[in-house]
This record gives structure tokens, sequence and C-alpha cells, in this order.
């Protein structure tokens, strides 16, 4: 059964945050552990009044997402002042599979497009973040660009239409160069045999994350949200949710 919340708004409540993308995003439960979605993590990250609602789900791509009604749960739920944060493409690149794949510059630009209009016929705010890399090396110790044509059309499309777009894809590959290959591996699903009940015979996963590299795929989006409001004002709310570890805290100057 999905896991997806109740979203009616608390009497006094000023916004809350709606979570839409696929795997690396949603909840996990003890039949998966210890796979963890940066959007189970991400709560840790925002003030206690500040509720957030992740509908991300495994598979998913824009247009199953919306094929499956699950933009129309959001819809449902939305009202203004809400954000709706959204990432996806790691299922729309699938060209084998038609239920799933979108065209970068075409389909998959027009059902970002979607998801903005949404939101903004509540009154509430979208916000688009690139997709989180895989963990591949070269050599050299660099991460290769695993998501093509995806982050740049994403970004194209926010800043065409004025939106905000956090670009995690890069964030997230620098950050798995800093730390180097063999470190990285607790970010991810890749693991020996015998170490988790539910994976006996181990796992060797460099797309979905544990807990580790669930908290700091959270911990970088936080940090670029919190930097948003001096840009954006409309999201300088939701900048201001953002709490973080003392030794990440940026400027106050920034919010």
């Amino acid at each position: 059964m999905d896991r997806i919340p109740l979203t009616t708004k608390i009497a006094g409540e000023g916004f809350r945050v709606f979570l839409a993308g696929d795997s690396t995003m949603q909840y996990n439960d003890s039949t998966t552990y210890p796979q963890t979605g940066w959007g189970q993590v991400f709560p840790l990250f925002l003030k206690e009044n500040t509720r957030s609602f992740n509908f991300g789900k495994n598979g998913r791509s824009t247009k199953s997402f919306i094929a499956e009604g699950r933009l129309a749960k959001i819809d449902e739920g939305l009202e203004p002042g809400d954000y709706l944060i959204v990432q996806f493409s790691h299922n729309d690149e699938k060209i084998q599979d038609p239920s799933r794949y979108t065209e970068p510059y075409g389909e998959y630009t027009k059902n970002l497009a979607q998801f903005a209009a949404t939101a903004v016929k509540h009154g509430a705010f979208p916000l688009f973040l690139t997709s989180i890399t895989r963990r591949a090396y070269y050599p050299d110790g660099t991460v290769p660009e695993s998501h093509g044509d995806y982050p740049a059309a994403m970004m194209k499309y926010a800043k065409s239409a004025g939106y905000p777009v956090i670009d995690v894809n890069t964030l997230s590959r620098r950050l798995l160069e800093k730390v180097g290959e063999q470190e990285t591996r607790q970010f991810f699903m890749n693991f020996d045999a015998g170490l988790y009940p539910c994976y006996m015979d181990g796992k060797q996963d460099n797309t979905h994350m544990r807990y580790p590299g669930a908290f700091q795929m959270a911990l970088l989006t936080a940090k670029e949200i919190a930097r948003l409001g001096k840009t954006f004002p409309a999201y300088k709310p939701l900048s201001d949710a953002i709490i973080l570890p003392k030794n990440e805290e940026i400027d106050s100057t920034e919010r």
C-alpha cells in the first residue's frame, strides 16, 4: 500500500512542503531497509512547525506519476503559500519503457510545466531539483554525468518560466568526488552479503541510498533552499524554515 499522508492544514499552520519524485526521494519502510530516500530525511532540516508530505514513489517518471493520479492527489491538498518540490529524471530516461520515457526537451519539460501549473493555481510555489547523480567514477576520481540532457532541460525550463531550480545533480557529483570512491559506498545500497536481513546476498546498487547518503543529499538541498529567499522573495518563508547543523550554517544575509 502507498504511504500517502493526510494533507489537511492544521489551524494556524503557515505552509506545508509537498515532495514529488521517484525512489531517490521516497519514504521507505522496514521491508526495504536500509534503503532511505532523501525526502525521508528532509524533515530533519525543517523547523518543528513546518510539515512535509512525501509523495515520492519508486520507479515513477514525470509521465507515470501524472498518469497514476499522484499529481492529482497533491492537487487535492495544496493550499495558498505551500511549496511543491519536484525532482524527476531517473525513470524519464528509460527509453525502453513507453509508459515512463519522456524526451528531455519535449514531454519531460511539458510535464514539469504541469507540476508548476498545479502549484500556481492554488497560490503555491514550485521548486525544481535536478536528479541526484549515480555513483560511478572515472579512473581519475571524477564522477561522470549520468542523466544526459535532463538536468539541463529542467534548468532551462525553470529559468525560462521564472521558477527556482537547484542543480542537485552537479552538487551531488561534486560531493562524491570530494569524498571519494571507497568512502561513498556507504552512501548507497552497495554492500557485502550478510549485513542486512532484507538483502542477505548483499547488493551492488549505486542509485538508491542508505541513511548516510540520504542525509547528505537532504543537506545539500536544504543548504540551497536556505539561500533561495534572497533571490526569490516568495520563497523566503521556506528558506527561513530551514535548520542546518552548526558547522553547515550559512550567513544570515544569504537568506
